[in-house]
């Protein structure tokens, strides 16, 4: 099946690399360096137009030498410039030292900078290489400019921000708009750096792109265009058979919600059929809210057992409203040959248990979906929880192949990772997904889709972005309900 490209995301040594790279086949790198800060430009003279003045802050490496040239590009377009620097301008080195040369605009030093309304700030000081805390006289300049409220321009990614892993190293610039250059790094749209971004551009400056993605490391920016054909397409020979069925196991008589929610998702994403299966107690609170969801009685071990012998069954969704204990942990380990989504109570009920867990599944190509929120996270991979240094991207990666399933680590920022190092960092999520029940429509959308036979980190991604497209389309003040009606894969 031949699969459309995604963009790459690069970390910054993989995008230094790159910059190397360039330089080595005979790119100007200063030429580069004079379309970022043009870049950056742009964007400050369109989004400010009546700016009273800009400020550019200038940094003592090539981040620096974009503010140069991005002061050079808006004297030029007749705007009012000052600039300050942190450093001495004579220890510049390279294309920075070229971009200051050539700057028309004297530059004082940074500390001598008061902020004052109506200045318009060019953060041109770290950029996305930094990986310490920033010096003091760079903090107190930032709670400055915050105070105030003044808008923050920033020349690959707001100072104070680590690339890498989206974190605050001391404080750092809340930013209108972030330009960076050819690729987002996950600094970009992880959180909390994705706030303090604000508007993100992504500029072309002229690097080749198989230079790009030859520094490629697995990481994107989760859309269709990473799982889109992995999406069936229905022929005059389709019938629900073929389009996959989806078992959804349900709670007590007194927790039955969660499954249907999970149910009616799963058929939403294209199931051909889908069955809650039921303890008796539960059978009739069930059944009087089921139409087109079939339900079948499932009490025990044997019962699920005997079900699950029918080829006809694809995947399973064991969780929403379940309960938590050795029932889920028995239905789970004999699901292990089968494609698997485990939510919530399923999760949970495998805390001081993971390695029943994740031996059940070693083997053969990655068919169990996790779908864990922090706290869940935590009781299943507690050591990789607790890494300080590790970015969500690397614990969500370090999960997957500990489990050997596809990883939904949830959030406001949610991450994707496979078994094989494939990772991708969900963007398009709005803040009104987070409501009760919204969880359990993400586990039956991903169900359905591996129903339908998609692998698991392409279902998990897919059910990721769709399960966003549906709170966006569903509107501020969504319910779970709401969502449902909101589903729409992609044509």
């Amino acid at each position: 099946m031949t699969k459309k490209e995604a963009s790459p995301i690069l970390t910054p040594n993989a995008m230094a690399a790159v910059d190397r790279a360039a330089a080595e086949t005979g790119i100007d790198s200063y030429g580069l360096m004079i379309k970022a800060g043009w870049a950056v430009a742009a964007t400050a003279l369109r989004s400010h137009p009546g700016a009273i003045r800009f400020v550019v802050l200038a940094g003592p490496g090539n981040n620096g030498g974009d503010g140069y040239v991005a002061a050079r590009a808006l004297v030029e377009s007749g705007a009012a410039v000052v600039l300050f620097h942190l450093g001495e301008q004579g220890r510049l080195r390279g294309d920075a030292a070229r971009a200051c040369a050539d700057c028309p605009v004297r530059g004082a030093p940074l500390d001598d900078y008061h902020p004052r309304a109506g200045d318009v700030v060019i953060d041109g000081l770290f950029g996305a290489g930094l990986d310490r805390a920033v010096p003091e006289s760079v903090a107190a300049i930032i709670g400055k400019v915050g105070a105030l409220g003044l808008p923050v321009i920033a020349a690959d990614l707001p100072s104070g921000l680590c690339g890498r892993t989206g974190q605050v190293l001391g404080a750092a610039f809340q930013a209108t708009h972030t330009v960076t250059f050819m690729t987002p790094k996950p600094g970009h749209l992880l959180l909390p750096g994705r706030a303090l971004c604000g508007a993100l551009e992504v500029f072309d400056i002229g690097i080749p792109m198989r230079l790009v993605e030859a520094q490629a490391e697995n990481l994107f920016e989760n859309g269709p265009a990473l799982w889109q054909n992995w999406l069936p397409r229905l022929g005059a020979e389709s019938h629900k058979f073929r389009r996959g069925h989806l078992g959804v196991f349900s709670g007590g008589a007194t927790a039955t919600g969660a499954a249907r929610l999970s149910a009616m998702a799963g058929l939403k994403a294209g199931a051909g059929l889908v069955t809650i299966a039921a303890p008796h107690a539960a059978l009739a609170a069930n059944a009087a809210h089921l139409t087109a969801v079939m339900l079948r009685e499932i009490d025990d071990l044997a019962g699920l057992q005997q079900w699950a012998t029918d080829p006809r069954l694809t995947a399973f969704v064991l969780g929403p409203g379940f309960g938590v204990g050795e029932r889920a942990r028995d239905f789970v380990l004999a699901l292990s040959d089968r494609s698997l989504v485990l939510d919530a109570d399923g999760i949970t009920s495998f805390s001081g248990e993971t390695d029943l867990l994740f031996s059940a599944f070693v083997t053969g190509e990655p068919h169990l979906v996790l779908t864990p929120h922090e706290g869940e996270f935590a009781r299943l991979f507690p050591d990789i929880a607790a890494d300080g240094v590790m970015s969500k991207v690397d614990k969500a990666r370090a999960a997957a192949q500990r489990a050997n399933a596809a990883i939904i680590y949830k959030g406001a920022d949610t991450v994707i990772a496979a078994p094989d190092g494939r990772a991708a960092i969900n963007t398009n999520a709005p803040p009104s997904l987070a409501t009760a029940g919204s969880g359990d429509v993400l586990a039956g959308i991903a169900g359905g889709l591996m129903a339908q036979g998609l692998p698991a980190f392409e279902a998990a991604a897919a059910a990721v972005w769709i399960h966003g497209d549906a709170g966006n389309r569903a509107g501020r003040g969504l319910t779970a309900e709401d969502l449902l009606t909101a589903i729409h894969l992609p044509a």
